[in-house]
């Protein structure tokens, strides 16, 4: 998924990280002129480790008799569980016991006009909510099911806004940017926040110590099992707000 653009690895211990509150600008000057401050204002924000577990229980049986391989079966289905709590956590997590979703700092760009719409130029107004330098590299993040509101949607000439990829593994777009999906946006729904639009290198994925992996061969001994289990820490902060622009649908 598109929000693991900016991934760092930590150290143990709670970390520090810059939360630009907001940007400088240039300015034309003289000659020999004074050049006036514009610097950046920052804030600071921890950024630690949430672990994310899962185990499995296997019978010895079972083990020794498949006629496939068991054991990189369960590695598999592991990375696909604690990866499925990762891209929830990264788009709507609270901060407690688990990292902070973008959802909770990206900035306001436009209200629908009704809670389980939307329309082309709400989408556009979007678009244009957020600065230009973000433009460049922005995606849209969005549901299925408000993918299919997405996909009907034309301009004044009768154009579909959603244009189809056709190149192979190669995203869609939407007004000429990739567009990507996630079970874990919400959908169309009062006061629901359906659509991102944004530059999602700016959420930060701190990662402690990789995936782990490990067959737990003794403690289930007695029961005739072995067990299997995986975890990981990560911790997740968007460190700049305006990068993203979100798109909430109007309150009944």
């Amino acid at each position: 998924m598109c929000i693991r653009d900016s991934v760092i690895t930590t150290a143990s211990g709670s970390h520090k990280i810059p939360i630009v509150a907001t940007k400088g600008t240039a300015a034309w000057v003289d000659e020999e002129g004074t050049i006036p401050e514009g610097d950046d204002a920052f804030g600071q924000q921890l950024i630690g480790a949430h672990k994310v577990a899962t185990m499995i229980k296997v019978s010895e049986e079972l083990l020794n008799d498949s006629v496939f391989d068991l054991e990189n079966y369960i590695s598999r289905e592991f990375a696909r569980r604690i990866g499925a709590k990762e891209e929830e956590a990264f788009i709507k997590g609270t901060g407690t016991k688990q990292p902070t979703g973008f959802l909770a700092d990206a900035q306001e760009g436009v209200t629908a006009a009704k809670a389980d719409a939307i329309t082309a130029d709400e989408l556009i107004d979007l678009f244009f909510s957020l600065k230009t330098p973000y433009r460049r590299n922005a995606v849209w993040l969005l549901n299925d099911a408000t993918v299919k509101l997405a996909r009907k949607l034309k301009d004044g000439q009768g154009q579909y806004l959603w244009q189809p990829s056709l190149v192979a593994n190669t995203p869609d777009t939407l007004l000429g940017r990739p567009v990507y999906t996630s079970a874990y946006m919400p959908v169309a729904a009062a006061d629901a926040t359906t659509i991102a639009f944004g530059d999602f290198s700016y959420y930060w994925i701190a990662d402690r110590q990789g995936r782990t992996f490990r067959r737990l061969n003794e403690l289930y001994a007695t029961n005739g099992q072995v067990g299997f289990l995986a975890s990981q820490r990560v911790d997740g902060k968007l460190i700049l707000p305006e990068a993203i622009k979100v798109l909430k649908q109007k309150s009944e």
